[in-house]
């Protein structure tokens, strides 16, 4: 009896240890602090993850922008410094502008990923950021311009604007003075009067502190807001097969969860709009297709070979 029970205990210790040897942790970070708008969601993909992921795969969150600075987050994903970085691809331009293609094109993410567009943007993402894309949120929001005072004659010419590399183009056809800084420092740089507006999505102006300075929101909407969760493409490859259809299986509910998280968070903010008194700017269609088209080619000229098969890519699905 006794010579048995050791036996169990040792079974038992050795099943024990197998499983733990068969987890997988992987590191996180995110662009923005984690009880922010764009933030809020990656928190609710990685508790999903770690919920029914036990004994198989689990993502560590180490931060945001404060683990890891949100300009420099793609390269440490390329260079395996973290295993997934949830960032926009507007954040890593840099050195792989044609990802930024991404927030132009037609469709959201779940009927992205059928198409010829999204296999080419994977082999970029591959080519360029050494990450495998595994999946986007946001999508189903338009991106904005902010001002803390209203646009002369209807035009924006001569503001000083806090940009990134996707609305850059457009602030420049504007004729806007560029103010190039992280989300972080946005929120100093209008109490301090350094910029009078920004470009910023449709939703999470609030959370950042942004509101309180903003008067007026300029529309129509443009392109289409892209978070990316990427993984390093070596932790990915050295993943076990279940562990990877694991991990696709998670993209395919963040991608469900993001359409109710739109809904739910475009109603909130339309709310608190309304009561902050900001008022609403239209300058008409040829804004909307002027940010389309300068940004189209500002990619093209950054790399023109790969946003000519994008393009086309994009074309094709309209």
């Amino acid at each position: 009896m006794k010579k048995l029970t050791a036996l169990a205990v040792a079974w038992l210790s050795l099943m024990a240890g197998g499983a733990a040897a068969q987890e997988t942790t992987l590191n996180a970070v995110l662009f923005v602090p984690r009880n922010t708008t764009f933030g809020e969601i990656f928190v609710r993909f990685v508790d999903h993850v770690n919920s029914q992921g036990k004994g198989m795969v689990q993502i560590k969150l180490i931060g945001g922008p404060d683990a890891i600075p949100t300009f420099e987050q793609g390269n440490a994903v390329k260079n395996g410094v973290i295993d997934i970085a949830s960032v926009p691809p507007t954040f890593y331009t840099n050195f792989c502008p044609e990802c930024d293609a991404q927030i132009l094109a037609p469709l959201q993410t779940p009927q992205l990923k059928k198409t010829p567009f999204w296999t080419s943007l994977e082999k970029y993402t591959n080519q360029k950021i050494n990450a495998h894309l595994l999946s986007a949120y946001g999508d189903g929001i338009g991106f904005h311009i902010w001002t803390s005072k209203p646009p002369s004659g209807g035009t924006l010419k001569g503001m000083r604007l806090r940009t990134t590399p996707n609305y850059t183009p457009l602030f420049t056809a504007l004729g806007v003075s560029l103010v190039q800084t992280p989300p972080g420092e946005v929120l100093t740089a209008l109490e301090r009067g350094v910029v009078d507006g920004y470009g910023w999505p449709a939703i999470g102006i609030f959370d950042l502190g942004w509101g309180a300075h903003t008067k007026y929101r300029i529309d129509p909407g443009f392109y289409n807001v892209v978070v990316n969760v990427l993984v390093n493409l070596n932790k990915w490859n050295a993943l076990r097969e279940d562990q990877r259809v694991f991990l696709e299986r998670m993209a395919g509910w963040l991608e469900s969860e993001n359409v109710r998280w739109v809904a739910e968070r475009k109603s909130a903010d339309d709310k608190r709009i309304k009561e902050a008194g900001i008022q609403i700017v239209e300058l008409g269609p040829g804004h909307r297709k002027l940010a389309y088209d300068v940004y189209w080619d500002a990619l093209a000229k950054r790399a023109p070979e790969p946003i000519k098969e994008l393009r086309a890519a994009s074309d094709a699905l309209r």
